[in-house]
């Protein structure tokens, strides 16, 4: 990471690797990571709004992505067990990407099904729709990550993390911008909630993803990829395949049944301490995830004791991947780049989970949000992700990561401005061009930066622990956007988010001088 044995491209070199068809198939593979993401958050935020849902219950609803934060628990599930029959057709990789893809599928059909405004019990499915929609989008997370590390030298990581941005945002502009005109095409708005045109845009989302199917058949599995590093028995697979299942049942189960007890004690809470109750109502919804993740611990740790799994292969799968990477960074050194990891992201996430909602308060259209935002903010994107790569290949990941890091968090100060100007269009304009060429420098950047922390020996979970690490606060955090927005208004809101992404500059700066003196 801006070391002197960091590998460089020339311009002409960085030039020409865009032909590369391994680059070209990132750009598919990322359209079909982009087009999930925005039927959990903004475009579910939209039909949620519409539907009559309240603002608070909308925002909170993003923490059905926390599949994303959590994929480093089941990673090893995707990276270990071989799936019958289509393992030894397809590969390791591209059997666990179909079946991602399937699931994906299956789960916006699932949500197309259920109309959230006719009763809470639907909402409670819908929500549970979206958290299968989250869990098998971050599966396949798992795997095009593992393959886009795994497929090529480490020189091209940047240009390869590019194209990706390219297609993920794109598919992203599907889900986000397509659905909106299609939903307004289809005679839903704002006063006048159609369901049934929320059913057919969202069954045109799951038909869309059969571009990612057909990406995945016919690209060649990763020569890394194929290689089976550990080979247990059918038996040995399955017991840990229970292992898997019984610690996430733990999880949910007292995650589940904690939600009274928690609620009663942020009421005792705020009755002792009224004037900190959103702060204390946070700590404790924090209080009560930590409890569930102790549960699955201790559940895993009795399921060892009891033989059922080979503890041999527990700590091959789970243990060996965080052990090397503390090995060869040091645990100082380690410390600081997980915290980095865990707060690069941190305001433009916390930002972006309200930002529709922003849009439609400030009383822009659907169509405007969806032109604008959407189809021109691609555009924005695309040329960063574009710039980020040539730069990053250039002049190295550290300068590009502290560029894309400081421009992030500076470009949310535009939004305080959007914020008291009204519906102006030209002010909007300027907002997602700014914000959008930053956010497209900043993530090409990062990718690079956390594809280069990954051992090859321990691709799918490592790579999958540093992103589930990477979204895991700001997801938090952001399910608390909406009270927060409530409680002070937009302008204090972004200027807060602003003031959030400054401590990530002096982390970047750490980060690169332990590493350069290594």
């Amino acid at each position: 990471m801006g070391g002197s044995n960091e590998e460089k491209l020339s311009w002409k070199e960085s030039l020409t690797v865009w032909t590369d068809p391994k680059v070209i198939a990132m750009l598919f593979l990322g359209f079909s990571a982009g087009i999930p993401l925005l039927l959990i958050f903004s475009t579910l935020s939209v039909w949620l709004r519409e539907a009559g849902v309240a603002r608070a219950a909308v925002t909170f609803f993003s923490w059905a992505a926390l599949g994303y934060s959590f994929k480093f628990i089941w990673a090893p599930v995707v990276d270990l067990m071989p799936l019958p029959l289509l393992t030894r057709k397809l590969g390791r990789r591209r059997s666990w990407l179909l079946v991602a893809q399937a699931a994906i599928i299956c789960a916006i059909i699932w949500m197309a099904s259920i109309d959230p405004a006719d009763n809470i019990n639907n909402l409670t499915m819908m929500a549970m729709a979206a958290v299968m929609l989250g869990f098998s989008s971050a599966t396949q997370d798992i795997v095009i990550d593992a393959y886009r590390i795994e497929c090529s030298k480490t020189a091209m990581q940047a240009m390869l993390a590019s194209t990706y941005i390219a297609g993920y945002r794109t598919g992203m502009l599907v889900a986000g911008a397509g659905s909106l005109f299609l939903a307004s095409y289809l005679g839903t708005k704002t006063g006048s909630y159609s369901y049934s045109a929320w059913k057919v845009t969202y069954l045109c989302m799951a038909a869309v993803m059969m571009a990612g199917v057909v990406t995945t058949l016919f690209i060649d599995e990763p020569e890394e990829g194929g290689k089976a590093r550990h080979v247990y028995s059918v038996n040995e697979y399955l017991r840990f395949l229970l292992l898997f299942l019984l610690v996430i049942s733990a999880f949910a189960v007292t995650f589940f049944y904690s939600a009274d007890y928690s609620t009663a004690l942020k009421d005792s809470v705020a009755t002792l301490f009224p004037a900190g109750g959103k702060i204390t109502g946070f700590l404790v919804e924090l209080l009560r995830f930590l409890f569930a993740v102790g549960a699955a611990l201790v559940a895993a740790k009795i399921i060892e004791l009891t033989g059922v799994v080979d503890p041999r292969m527990v700590r091959q799968t789970y243990i060996a991947p965080i052990k090397d990477f503390f090995v060869r960074y040091g645990g100082k050194t380690a410390l600081v780049i997980l915290l980095l990891v865990g707060f690069y992201r941190l305001s433009d996430i916390v930002l972006g989970v309200v930002s529709n909602v922003f849009y439609l308060d400030m009383g822009f259209s659907k169509n405007v949000i969806a032109g604008i935002t959407k189809s021109f903010g691609l555009a924005m994107i695309l040329a960063g992700g574009f710039l980020g790569g040539m730069l990053t290949v250039r002049f190295g990941v550290n300068k590009i990561l502290f560029l894309g890091a400081f421009l992030s968090s500076i470009t949310n100060l535009l939004f305080m401005a959007l914020a008291g100007s009204g519906t102006d269009v030209t002010m909007l304009t300027l907002v997602i061009a700014a914000d959008n060429l930053s956010a497209g420098i900043a993530t090409t950047a990062f990718i690079a930066f956390l594809s280069s922390l990954t051992s090859i020996s321990f691709t799918a979970v490592q790579y999958a622990i540093f992103s589930s690490l990477m979204t895991l606060f700001p997801k938090l955090i952001g399910g608390y956007s909406g009270t927060m927005v409530s409680t002070m208004g937009y302008e204090k809101f972004f200027l807060i988010t602003a003031v959030m992404g400054l401590p990530v500059l002096l982390l970047i700066w750490l980060v690169g001088r332990v590493l350069n003196e290594k």
